[in-house]
């Protein structure tokens, strides 16, 4: 039995580890999508930036923009008028789990 707990906590462990990389695959990507656009339109701030304006420059050529998952399992979505990019939950509160603003775990990385 204690074998099967301690399993199970590894599991636990790596999935978390998993949704917080893939997060910031999404954040990382997002965030090149930002800086091209700026590129192209520099007199632009990075406060007026919606989705919309951003959409057309993911690598992955998406028509709608990339939404990652937390911990327990809701949806967060991308907050494109900061720069980086951060995940926002459905309150529009940052989430970023790890404690850690640069660590590349829910965030662009340093």
């Amino acid at each position: 039995m204690t074998l099967i707990g301690m399993s199970m906590f590894a599991v636990s462990g790596y999935r978390e580890w998993q949704r917080g990389s893939e997060a910031a695959r999404v954040l990382r990507m997002v965030y090149n999508a930002q800086r091209t656009y700026l590129a192209e339109h520099p007199t632009e701030s990075v406060s007026s930036l919606t989705a919309t304006k951003v959409i057309p420059y993911l690598s992955d050529n998406s028509s709608v923009m990339p939404t990652a998952i937390a911990i327990d399992g809701s949806d967060l979505t991308v907050k494109v008028s900061v720069s980086p990019p951060v995940l926002v939950d459905d309150d529009g509160n940052d989430y970023d789990p790890s404690g850690d603003t640069d660590d590349g775990l829910w965030d662009v990385g340093g």
